[in-house]
């Protein structure tokens, strides 16, 4: 078993676990703390029947669509809450099967500011040599439907043979940029990880212009832009496996779940003006040394907002800031989950930059596993389970 990669084989092999459920919120809307007092959480079933659902997507400015990306390749579109009856599109025949013993998977997607309007979408998958792809696809006219030949591949990551590191979750930034979370494609904590290398793409967020070149443009401002021995694409470094992470709907800020390697999940915490941060990986595993296992560097590195040992969970699952109206004050609470353990979780991020008001729920429904998170047009969250389900974040 491959241990700490949600999304991989050996997530799937974990889901004979008896697990049960909760649900935790997080963060901070620039304010001290919550204006009321917060609603319980609980979790309203949308979907089921789903060949494991790995995301929640929204198209932009859109309240009546929600797709669900199947890691298996399929994506299915929900229209004024009701599934329709043939895919959105069908990307199976572009990754590997499930069941073979090799990595597949659709694992992102993600609209186009624009995308009413010129109908254009990426997704993040892995092909059938297992290396990972950022192609860009167009919708139809009706926006029903997607065609599943692609526009063009914007950007393809050569991994190590033995990798099972992706990252997996792809958005547009506020500024209009693409931005991807990469996987260090390395098994376990290599002195040689390309985390830290500056003329690799792996283990790194990376910011693109797909609207300024062929395929991509990089933005002139991105921090490592013009420097000799830097890969101008790279906008942040010092990541493990990003599996999911997401902006701040309101300020415009980044949260990263990037999964851990023995002992630590960690989540990270970026301001929309950050540039050029080193998030600490192989050096740190969370706030715990890992490379080397006593007296690592530490200076310039960004430490996590929150990170939390191997008993309590094993693959840290990133969500979002909840932004909806629906749940009575948990506007600015951040809500995550962890695949081993099946909780969710919540905080938000106080005054002093700390965890603060963190809480677990437990709630009455089957045994299950988080893979995914996602929100509406209107901020409202979703969770996407292994086993096939799909639920709404609501107030208990």
């Amino acid at each position: 078993m491959r241990a700490g990669c949600p999304g991989m084989p050996s997530l799937a092999l974990r889901l004979t676990a008896v697990l049960l459920v909760g649900v935790v919120a997080a963060c901070d809307d620039g304010s001290s703390g919550p204006s009321q007092p917060p609603a319980p959480l609980a979790l309203a079933p949308v979907d089921s029947g789903l060949d494991f659902p790995v995301l929640v997507v929204a198209p932009p400015n859109d309240p009546t669509r929600l797709l669900i990306v199947e890691r298996g390749g399929r994506i299915l579109l929900r229209r004024n809450g009701v599934r329709l009856d043939s895919a959105f599109v069908n990307l199976t025949s572009l990754t590997n099967p499930p069941g073979i013993d090799l990595e597949y998977g659709v694992l992102g997607l993600a609209f186009h500011p624009d995308y009413i309007s010129n109908r254009r979408l990426f997704v993040y998958y892995l092909d059938l040599n297992e290396d990972p792809i950022l192609l860009e696809l167009q919708a139809e006219p009706s926006l029903n439907h997607a065609d599943p030949l692609p526009v063009r591949t914007i950007l393809q990551l050569d991994t190590p043979d033995h990798a099972i590191h992706f990252g997996g979750t792809v958005h547009f930034g506020p500024d209009g940029y693409l931005y991807l979370a990469t996987g260090d494609g390395e098994t376990g904590g290599s002195p040689t990880t390309p985390s830290q290398d500056s003329m690799s793409l792996l283990g790194k967020m990376l910011r693109l212009d797909v609207d300024g070149g062929a395929p991509y443009g990089i933005p002139a401002d991105n921090p490592f832009t013009g420097r000799v021995g830097w890969r101008g694409e790279i906008f942040h470094l010092g990541l493990r496996n990003p599996y999911r992470w997401s902006f701040d709907r309101q300020t415009g800020d980044a949260w990263i779940g990037d999964v851990g390697e023995d002992n630590r999940e960690e989540v990270d915490f970026l301001r929309v003006s950050d540039q050029g941060k080193n998030l600490g990986w192989p050096y740190r595993e969370g706030t715990a040394c890992f490379r080397p296992s006593a007296n690592c560097p530490s200076s310039g590195l960004t430490a996590p907002v929150y990170d939390y040992e191997h008993s309590d969970g094993c693959s840290v699952i990133g969500g979002y800031v909840y932004r909806g109206t629906a749940i009575e004050g948990r506007r600015g609470y951040y809500i995550f989950g962890d695949f081993c353990d099946n909780e969710l979780r919540s905080f938000r991020r106080g005054a002093d930059g700390q965890p603060a008001d963190f809480e677990t729920w437990t709630l009455p429904i089957p045994a299950d596993n988080t893979t995914g998170f996602g929100q509406d047009s209107n901020g409202e969250l979703y969770v996407a389970m292994a086993s096939g389900r799909v639920y709404k974040v609501v107030a208990e």
